[in-house]
């Protein structure tokens, strides 16, 4: 199936995100390649947080055959969120300041190329990831779930920082949890589990845009590549880091690597565990995270795997 295809096109924007707000050409330029291939696009601004999500809603009523996303994750999520009953195929151009999804899928993180892009992806049915809370929160995710230690820089991180910064706010956050000890939680999947401080469940390879931790990930999977990390003494993760940098994470002691479809998770040690999913904070434990039963239609490059 071609893009041509999709001519009932609607287009969720940030004007926040970081290439947006800075160069707000790239966008229209998007737009152009997207209609010179047969899309007929009407276009959304995003007013505020959550806002994708009553967009991606509308656009669906109003039978969007496809919806494009122009933002970082956070709005990729909520417009999942928003869409993920009706029919309309997903596609993510990247506007924010990890961009995980389009460096996972191979687009790239300038907009103009990943529209010229888009035009030769195909459309797949890819499972996603489900957050549900004994608080009442239920998040899908295309990305990944992080509980503990993760989170806990996700829920402390500057936003005027972020705006100013990009991802240095996150490397701010980190080094003020370098002096306590981390709050333990416990996991359970497949009849094993343990005790963590820091637990991903991914359905991609990249983390943060320029690391690779769920190394066995892919979306074209039908299960989450959960990687767990054991310790409560926040300077044991210097030595984590270091495996990831050298690719060495699955041979280190205190850290389990395995494929689930679902999780349990309860608070074992100290105060309740955060979760975040794609970047954003989504709760506290206890929590369910396991693969949704009805999959997303997705825009991706065909030698993706």
């Amino acid at each position: 199936m071609s893009i041509v295809l999709f001519q009932n096109t609607h287009l969720i924007y940030n004007p926040a995100a970081g290439q947006i707000r800075r160069h707000p050409e790239w966008l229209h330029n998007s737009i152009r390649i997207l209609e010179q291939s047969g899309c007929r696009i009407t276009a959304h601004p995003t007013r505020g947080p959550h806002d994708a999500t009553r967009l991606a809603r509308e656009a669906a009523r109003a039978k969007a055959s496809l919806i494009v996303v122009a933002g970082g994750d956070g709005t990729i999520n909520e417009t999942l969120n928003g869409m993920a009953d009706s029919a309309a195929a997903l596609a993510a151009l990247p506007a924010g300041t990890a961009n995980v999804l389009c460096r996972e899928l191979g687009l790239g993180t300038r907009m103009e190329r990943a529209a010229q892009r888009l035009r030769a992806c195909e459309p797949v049915a890819v499972r996603v990831g489900v957050l549900e809370t004994e608080a009442g929160v239920r998040r899908l995710f295309l990305c990944m779930a992080g509980v503990g230690l993760d989170a806990m820089v996700v829920r402390r991180v500057d936003d005027g920082l972020k705006q100013r910064t990009g991802k240095m706010a996150y490397w701010v956050a980190s080094a003020g949890l370098l002096s306590a000890r981390l709050p333990e939680f416990d996991a359970r999947w497949s009849q094993d589990g343990g005790r963590f401080s820091f637990l991903l469940a991914s359905r991609v390879r990249n983390y943060g845009g320029d690391l690779s931790i769920a190394t066995r990930a892919s979306l074209r999977r039908d299960d989450l590549e959960v990687v767990a990390f054991e310790g409560s003494n926040p300077v044991r993760y210097l030595s984590y880091f270091a495996g990831v940098l050298f690719g060495k994470l699955d041979r280190m002691r205190g850290v389990r690597q395995t494929a689930a479809t679902q999780l349990e998770l309860s608070p074992a040690v100290g105060s309740p565990s955060p979760v975040q999913v794609d970047g954003e904070f989504a709760g506290l434990l206890p929590a369910r995270i396991s693969i949704a039963p009805e999959p997303v239609t997705l825009l991706m490059p065909r030698d993706y795997r």
